[in-house]
């Protein structure tokens, strides 16, 4: 049978004994974008047949779930911050708790009609330098990446949300493509130890891209490089915003003191209780 009731019910069975922790949840999105409707419209009808064409293309997205592809690569897209950003294999899923990073910036930025120049790090899918980009209207943002393909969805995800004009892409290690100083420094580096990375769940190691993920012994590789030197391009009492891992408060808060030239340092839990965001100012 393949009304809509028998579907999810197939699949929610296999998708959990491919180790799936969402099972029906899971099914139901994937089903319901398959179907180009909402998850109501399937308890609404849960007698609607799918043809067998709509049933084998199903089928296809749920054999991808259980090999543990995340459903935001199955559906090409990720929410953050209320929008709908593309996603692929060549970045990082946003997460809900980078938005933190985010509401500290818009937090300190009062006026939020200022002229800013800000630089993303590691921009990934451009999840902060875009929704920056339309908090702050008359900010420019300056989004950085190691990786071509990251910087192609990015540039998608500038276009599709109405920023491009105010963005500018490159290819490069940290500050590299672009001179000058900024207003403010914001990242979402990797943070996870090496020793760490291969107890994590096995659909982020196996489909989530390891350079955006992995950062030497202790996790703190890039936070080490961009506070060194975002001391030489911060302008006056500009501000740095970095995500920081589980446990990593002491080694970024010493990081900051030793580069010396940074005051205000404090640190910002996510909902979940663990420290997220490390932010300082440069001394003016």
């Amino acid at each position: 049978m393949n009304d809509i009731r028998t579907i999810l019910h197939r699949t929610t069975r296999e998708l959990t004994l491919s180790g799936s922790p969402s099972a029906r949840l899971d099914a139901e999105v994937l089903l319901a974008r398959f179907l180009k409707t909402d998850r109501m419209q399937l308890v609404v009808h849960p007698e609607r047949e799918l043809s067998d064409e709509e049933a084998a293309g199903f089928g296809g997205w749920a054999r991808r779930r259980s090999t543990g592809e995340p459903v935001a690569y199955i559906l090409s897209e990720k929410e953050f911050w209320s929008l709908a950003f593309e996603v692929d294999p060549a970045v990082l899923i946003p997460r809900p708790e980078t938005e933190c990073l985010i509401e500290e910036v818009l937090g300190v930025r009062g006026d939020r009609t200022a002229e800013l120049r800000i630089i993303d790090i590691g921009t990934g899918s451009g999840a902060i330098g875009v929704v920056l980009a339309r908090e702050l209207p008359a900010a420019r943002v300056a989004a950085t990446d190691i990786s071509d393909g990251a910087l192609e969805v990015a540039r998608r995800n500038a276009v599709r949300h109405g920023v491009a004009g105010r963005m500018e892409f490159a290819r490069g290690d940290l500050f590299a493509s672009f001179p000058g100083d900024f207003d403010l420094i914001v990242s979402n580096p990797p943070y996870i130890p090496d020793d760490v990375y291969p107890e994590l769940p096995a659909g982020i190691r196996e489909f989530e891209p390891r350079t955006a993920l992995v950062a030497g012994p202790d996790g703190t590789a890039f936070h080490r490089r961009i506070i060194r030197e975002g001391l030489r391009r911060l302008a006056a009492g500009g501000r740095i915003f970095l995500e920081i891992g589980e446990g990593q408060r002491g080694l970024v808060e010493a990081l900051f003191g030793e580069a010396g030239g940074y005051d205000e340092i404090r640190f910002r839990k996510d909902y979940g209780g663990m420290e997220r965001v490390a932010m300082a100012r440069r001394k003016p």
